[in-house]
């Protein structure tokens, strides 16, 4: 049966179990179980390397051009890049390669950030084995790529990529990257291109903290304003995640108010024994509602916590948003829905505000199996995070484990999720299928 019949057949007859397991509960009305059911999970670009730390994106207007980079390393050799893919269809058919062909080669290190302009052009940024950070662009949707620009020299850490998508902002199409320097005193720095990655301006740095930051996670929303979250850590490893900071623009990333504690977390930074001791993280992913309905312009950031409520004593995600571009934030709101302090663990949420409103969080979770083992999970919030259902969308689990040769327990340390029309695409990894692979499920 050819892979899109699959998948319809797969949306439109859904097992009663599944029905079931994803009834609502809220105080609105339920979307159908067709809408929550999920299709055939199949994997973007199969082959022999190891794929991790997916990252997606889609053009601002054409929601069918979808982009997804990762992390890829092929183990045998040692040689470490950016996998490049593309889908033209909005999700059920992608191409691409392992490799970023962008000069030169031999001194890529990974950890990327995607986007794509309003004109089409695919940007990308990454390490350097020179330190610092780099960016490519590619005209042809990721078949070509440029030689590399420098943004930053020096120790950073991964950027994320944002671009103004709102014909009405006075900065529409500039693309803007937001990371921590890896020097005292860790501060989050901005850089911003608005000719398609061939140039960036000189970093700015947006905040001066008292305690290092880690994770800076940007976007933009409605007018242009531009929204940035990072975690506050401890100083001693394993930096466990201790505030969300904050801090917006509405001038293109000139000037910045800064909330340096916007709420408290107590986050999960360290490893997981009952999962081979894999690394893991509770860094805030933000998301900003740019719908255009009535919960139009709310920011939304999710972290992983526990041992501070309403997280119970093992890795819950909480979420909480602000209506008010950030002066205030909601209280934490418990979305993975298994009973509080069961002994089972959730971990690294991605985030997503689809284009009706809704409020999306994939994640990795043990409910339903073995404390060893993973399944893949989807949120879904249709009243603006308030209540929350959730379920497997997963065809397989897989036993999690470290990625020998690349640092003591890493697995990956995040996955991704984007809308396209009325389609979800969650975008994950797993070993089943013998190493770790890029998976998703429309």
């Amino acid at each position: 049966m050819p892979r899109m019949l699959r998948m319809l057949r797969a949306l439109l007859v859904p097992t009663l179990a599944r029905i079931l397991t994803l009834g609502f509960t809220g105080t609105v009305p339920a979307p159908s179980p067709e809408a929550l059911a999920a299709g055939e999970n199949f994997r973007i670009h199969p082959g022999p390397v190891t794929q991790t730390e997916p990252v997606i994106v889609r053009h601002p207007l054409n929601d069918s051009i979808l982009f997804v980079a990762a992390n890829t390393i092929d183990l045998s050799s040692g040689f470490i890049s950016e996998g490049i893919y593309m889908s033209p269809d909005g999700g059920p058919t992608w191409s691409g390669s392992d490799t970023c062909n962008g000069a030169p080669i031999q001194f890529h290190r990974g950890d990327p950030g995607v986007a794509i302009d309003r004109n089409g052009v695919f940007i990308l940024t990454r390490l350097g084995f020179s330190p610092g950070l780099y960016s490519h662009f590619s005209t042809d949707a990721g078949v070509t790529w440029s030689a590399q620009k420098q943004i930053a020299s020096n120790d950073q850490d991964r950027a994320d990529l944002a671009t103004d998508g709102d014909p009405s902002s006075p900065y529409f199409g500039t693309t803007y990257a937001a990371w921590v320097r890896f020097s005292p005193p860790y501060p989050v720095l901005v850089s911003a291109t608005t000719d398609g990655g061939s140039t960036w301006s000189v970093p700015v740095q947006v905040n001066n903290p008292t305690q290092r930051c880690q994770g800076a996670d940007i976007e933009v929303g409605p007018g242009g304003a531009v929204s940035i979250c990072w975690a506050g850590v401890i100083s001693t490893s394993p930096f466990t995640e201790d505030f969300v900071g904050f801090a917006r623009s509405t001038d293109g990333g000139a000037v910045w108010t800064v909330t340096e504690n916007a709420f408290d977390i107590n986050g999960i930074a360290g490893t997981f024994p009952q999962k081979a001791n894999i690394r893991v993280n509770g860094l805030p992913r933000l998301a900003i509602d740019n719908s255009g309905w009535t919960t139009g312009g709310r920011i939304y950031i999710v972290t992983t916590e526990k041992n501070l409520l309403p997280a119970g004593s093992d890795p819950d995600i909480i979420l909480r948003f602000s209506s008010d571009s950030g002066a205030t934030w909601s209280a934490g709101i418990r979305v993975n829905r298994d009973m509080p302090n069961n002994g089972k663990i959730q971990y690294f949420p991605a985030l997503h505000t689809d284009d009706w409103g809704g409020v999306d969080i994939l994640y990795y979770s043990d409910e339903p199996t073995t404390s060893d083992s993973a399944a893949i999970f989807l949120a879904l919030s249709i009243d603006g995070g308030i209540s929350w259902e959730a379920g497997e969308i997963g065809d397989h689990r897989f036993l999690p484990q470290p990625i020998g040769g690349l640092g003591a327990g890493y697995q990956g340390d995040n996955i991704t999720l984007t809308s396209s029309g009325d389609m979800l695409w969650p975008v994950w990894t797993d070993n089943s299928s013998g190493i770790y692979q890029i998976w998703t499920s429309p």
